[in-house]
């Protein structure tokens, strides 16, 4: 899989507001698209740890000649006050190059390189809107793109840790531009595959999103008709183009 192309995965979680249900919109991915953490392996800055470098290069080793990469994922917001409020959403991400197809909940975005399709299965809606990987602060596409770490994040190892049974290395990244709401992401990587196992996204506001990844699979074959939208398949759905 071309590193010169991951996530949104545009997946783009709205923040979450805890007076309120949770709302999942997905502009990105995932949101976190920690999902899919799918990494380059460009020189590290002065401020980017050594350890924390060699860690991830080994993920970027891993995945750089994937050509599809498919997984499950379950994520997990706590918010409001005390933590008080929760919700749980289980999901699935498939990525090809630059395109990807995120099933989360009701919500399903289909992204082919050129144009989103966010469709609210319930409402029987779908939005089409021009793909803009500039837009995005966390998606499958930026997360493909060379320096992106290095460009817009400071990272360090902070040791090891047992997930889901796995045995992991944690890597928490900071953003450099501090006027952003993200605070911090934590990277989980299983250190017996150099594959990401999930990952935590804190916001300003005390939001807590956890993403656990299962079931990856590797060089399926997906055909490209997967990240379109086909009208014909979604009878009754009504389309809202925003381009």
């Amino acid at each position: 899989m071309s590193l010169g192309v991951l996530a949104n995965l545009d997946i783009k979680i709205h923040t979450f507001d805890a007076s309120k249900n949770i709302q999942f919109t997905m502009k990105f991915f995932f949101s976190i698209a920690i999902l899919s953490v799918l990494l380059t392996t460009q020189s590290a800055t002065a401020q980017n740890d050594p350890k924390a470098k060699a860690v991830l290069d080994g993920v970027s080793k891993k995945v750089s000649t994937l050509k599809t990469l498919k997984a499950n994922f379950v994520l997990k917001l706590t918010g409001g006050k005390g933590g008080s409020v929760t919700d749980t959403r289980k999901g699935s991400l498939s990525l090809k190059g630059q395109k990807y197809h995120v099933l989360l909940g009701a919500q399903e975005i289909i992204c082919d390189n050129a144009t989103v399709w966010t469709h609210n299965i319930e409402a029987k809606e779908v939005q089409v809107s021009k793909y803009n990987p500039g837009e995005q602060s966390m998606s499958p596409a930026k997360l493909f793109t060379p320096s992106f770490f290095d460009k817009e994040y400071s990272y360090t190892y902070k040791g090891e840790r047992k997930e889901q049974g796995k045995n992991c290395d944690i890597i928490e990244l900071t953003p450099h531009d501090k006027s952003k709401q993200l605070a911090k992401i934590e990277l989980m990587v299983d250190k017996a595959t150099s594959m990401i196992a999930g990952g935590n996204y804190w916001e300003k506001n005390g939001n807590k999103y956890a993403v656990t990844v299962s079931n990856v699979g590797q060089n399926s074959d997906i055909p490209d008709s997967y990240f379109t939208w086909n009208a014909k398949e979604h009878p009754g759905v009504e389309v809202v183009d925003l381009r």
